[in-house]
């Protein structure tokens, strides 16, 4: 069918930026008529817009409190009717019903109603309903009717109405309902998941019969893991510690991240999160190749970068305190390439001495959220497996120790440096540390003993006198016997073995002392 001139409009909005503008634009350039509701119709009248009230259409008063305003066969009649159907169009004129050729509508701010802590009361008051069955009815008959969610959109409309003899045109009234629907979807994820979320019962709350993820696109990348594989970054708008993560953090520059950027990025962001001192974390293909913890910035980024200055190279860096100048001049007396690097902020005079590093990108979160908290998602073949994140208060009262030998104090606090490092490496995971510094890792391997040895391997003799961490049980003494063999004193692992007994005896036989802390960090 032809493309219809838009001569009536219903307006009805939460976010009233630039609704006075469009309406009048509307009225003086192609004469239409504008109905309005509530405080939509006030705005628009104190804006000296011409307004008919929703009252006059539907010969019904706004009611129970504003709930039962436009869900009426006045209002959906002119929204649903197919202008090309004989017999909707009688029907219409039988029962008084005129068209309405454009809706002009956003819903009530339920999410940023959650957000903002109010009681469930206010909450409920929040679901708008009305809203988006209005929405609904004008995207379902898109062929005769334009419907406009967005004020980002309305210069746009007009400039096309402008071009079209004061007509919108089909491809774009299609597109316009396509963000209806997605809107819509996501308005009633954000609702069902808050709903969720008042049941009782914790389990039911995170793992609802039915959940929806809550998306939207942040931008296309040039392609996937591979030049061949296509790919975008999504951000979670049901993201609750968004304000400092990853996906809100600002690029102040360089190229566009990657998809496999945006992998090593969150690897190391999450590692580094760990740490309350100040802390260094450098990756490389999702693997930490050098973990640093020191009450100097500029030291944890060295010391870091000397536990494998080899892999460190073209790798992506994160730190958990604000980026200054004096790291960057670390950063390039070591002639270090840098993919990324990811912070709470940049000084100034730190930015000013990487813009001429053009192609390394820079990202700054604006803080650091806990870790834990969340729930995670990861995709299998036709499915997605959720779970909480992994945070667990790492309290060493609630550790045991089965050797003989106790760890000292230094030990201790060495084994808990090592043990936070252990989360981000791949299972089997070990981790050799001294002096709060990674010096060998072992990753990634179908057995552990494998890890141990290339870990071993990795530090060489600086694991004389350092200690390690496990990230699962040791099936076997043989991982046990190849740290001890290599100078490790003390290992920290999970226990719970049905070999526990051999691997202590292992243990005392080396001289070795043995923390088990009760529960794994399996990162699969």
């Amino acid at each position: 069918m032809s493309n219809p001139k838009v001569k009536r409009v219903l307006v009805s909005v939460t976010d009233k930026t630039g609704v006075a503008d469009f309406a009048r634009a509307l009225v003086d350039e192609f004469g239409a008529e504008i109905i309005s509701t509530g405080g939509t119709a006030r705005a628009l009248k104190d804006a000296g817009v011409p307004v008919t009230p929703i009252d006059d259409v539907t010969q019904f008063p706004e009611m129970m409190d504003g709930r039962v305003k436009t869900l009426h066969p006045r209002v959906h009649g002119g929204l649903l009717a197919k202008r090309d159907n004989a017999d909707h169009m009688a029907q219409a004129a039988e029962h008084g019903i005129e068209m309405i050729d454009m809706v002009v509508v956003n819903l009530y701010a339920f999410e940023k109603t959650v957000e903002g802590g109010a009681d469930f009361g206010t909450c409920i008051e929040n679901i708008d309903i009305g809203g988006p069955s209005m929405l609904r009815s004008a995207a379902k008959n898109f062929e005769s009717v334009a419907v406009v969610t967005r004020p980002d959109s309305y210069d746009t409309i007009l400039a096309e109405m402008r071009a079209n003899d004061g007509a919108t045109l089909r491809a774009t009234r299609a597109k316009l309902a396509l963000d209806v629907f997605e809107t819509t979807a996501t308005y009633d994820g954000a609702i069902a998941a808050w709903m969720a979320g008042q049941l009782e019962g914790e389990g039911e709350a995170k793992f609802p019969a039915r959940r929806t993820v809550r998306l939207s696109k942040v931008q296309d990348l040039r392609y996937g893991e591979n030049p061949h594989q296509s790919a975008a970054f999504y951000r979670r708008d049901d993201f609750a510690h968004a304000a400092h993560s990853l996906a809100h953090a600002k690029q102040h520059q360089g190229k566009e991240l990657s998809y496999n950027n945006y992998l090593d990025l969150d690897a190391a962001w999450t590692a580094v999160r760990e740490f309350d001192e100040p802390a260094c974390v450098i990756v490389k293909h999702l693997t930490p190749c050098g973990v640093c913890q020191d009450d100097d910035l500029v030291a944890a980024y060295q010391r870091a970068h000397a536990c494998d200055p080899v892999s460190a190279y073209g790798g992506v860096m994160a730190f958990n305190r604000p980026v200054t100048s004096d790291v960057v001049v670390a950063i390039f007396d070591n002639k270090q390439f840098v993919e990324a690097i990811i912070a709470p902020e940049f000084a100034g005079d730190a930015l000013d001495m990487y813009s001429a590093k053009k192609n390394a990108r820079l990202l700054s979160t604006g803080g650091v959220n806990p870790a834990g908290g969340e729930v995670e998602y990861r995709a299998v073949e036709g499915g997605l497996l959720c779970q909480d994140s992994d945070a667990v208060a790492e309290d060493p009262a609630t550790f045991t120790v089965p050797t003989k030998r106790q760890p000292t104090e230094d030990e201790m606090a060495e084994l808990l440096f090592a043990w936070k490092v252990c989360k981000s490496i791949k299972s089997n995971a070990i981790a050799i540390t001294k002096d709060h510094a990674t010096i060998g890792v072992g990753g990634g391997q179908p057995n552990r003993v494998n890890s141990a040895r290339i870990a071993v391997e990795q530090a060489g003799e600086a694991a004389r006198g350092a200690v390690a961490a496990s990230d699962a049980f040791f099936p076997f003494r043989d991982g046990l016997d190849a740290l001890a063999e290599a100078g490790v004193t003390a290992v920290i692992e999970p226990g719970g073995s049905i070999r526990d007994e051999e691997v202590i005896a292992a243990a005392d036989e080396q001289g070795i002392a043995l923390v088990f802390t009760g529960h794994r960090h399996f990162r699969h």
